[in-house]
């Protein structure tokens, strides 16, 4: 099902939008104020390259869905800020796509409506029923089309979450624990399914997971989030790894096995 993917190809398919850089520059969050105040991100500085898979690991609590919202525009950094393709994030930012845990449809929209929600301002009737028809395929729910989110299955749900979120043509995709709660086995689909459509949108993709093996599986890059007491309250980074290979990877690499077996152990997780 999956097709070998170039490491961070930052191309993309015709009329689709390009894939975007993030840099995020010394972000900080801290929320309440005096005595209440709680610091949940210091001093974040990294980059991810247009057309890059980076996974977000870390504890929970550590910031990592902040992250992500604070490059959807969906919340504002106490300090620092989020530049995509040197703009800077301010409020609400089109460039991005999100995708949560939930697939968050509206049950009294056919799969087919939900997915046009995603669609961009100022598409016309005709564009906007020929890209979800498109999407459909691209998901493979063309058959499906009329069903209501309870008519289908957790993973189809979630699939159809996705295609709303590429209806938007987005340089950004932001995805936190898009597959946190599917079974082991669907999980395992819709990642194989994410590396096919990020082939053909290959949009910048910011994954936000605490499942290490599908960290290794997906991304180009992984960084680590964690507290350093020492130097202040808040989580920063603590690691950054780079994963060999090209996708798709075999499960079974005794290198990625080594690697999975050294992040557990910087997330305070015995290897063995």
């Amino acid at each position: 099902m999956t097709t070998v993917l170039p490491s961070r190809s930052a191309g993309t398919a015709p009329g689709h939008a390009a894939a975007l850089p993030v840099s995020f520059r010394g972000l900080r969050r801290t929320f309440g104020t005096g005595s209440t105040a709680h610091t949940v991100l210091r001093d974040v500085t990294f980059d991810v390259a247009a057309g890059e898979v980076l996974a977000i690991l870390g504890p929970s609590g550590c910031g990592k869905s902040t992250l992500l919202r604070a490059a959807a525009g969906l919340d504002s950094p106490s300090a620092g800020s989020v530049v995509i393709a040197g703009s800077p994030v301010q409020g609400i930012d089109s460039r991005c796509a999100f995708a949560f845990q939930e697939p968050r449809l509206l049950p009294w929209h056919t799969l087919q409506a939900n997915i046009a929600i995603g669609l961009p301002t100022g598409c016309s009737a005709s564009e906007g029923k020929a890209k979800v028809a498109r999407l459909l395929e691209l998901v493979g729910l063309e058959r499906f089309a009329k069903h209501r989110p309870r008519e289908v299955s957790g993973g189809m749900a979630q699939r159809a979450s996705l295609a709303r979120a590429l209806a938007r043509n987005p340089g950004v995709l932001l995805l936190d624990e898009p597959f946190g709660a599917l079974d082991a086995l669907t999980r395992i689909r819709m990642q194989d399914l994410l590396l096919d459509i990020h082939t053909v949108e290959p949009a910048t993709v910011l994954l936000v997971t605490h499942d290490v093996d599908e960290a290794l599986q997906l991304a180009d890059r992984i960084i680590v989030l964690g507290n350093d007491d020492a130097n202040g309250p808040g989580a920063t980074i603590v690691r950054t790894v780079e994963v060999p290979g090209g996708r798709p990877r075999d499960r079974a690499d005794a290198v990625l096995a080594q690697l999975r077996v050294s992040l557990l152990q910087t997330l305070g997780v015995d290897g063995h």
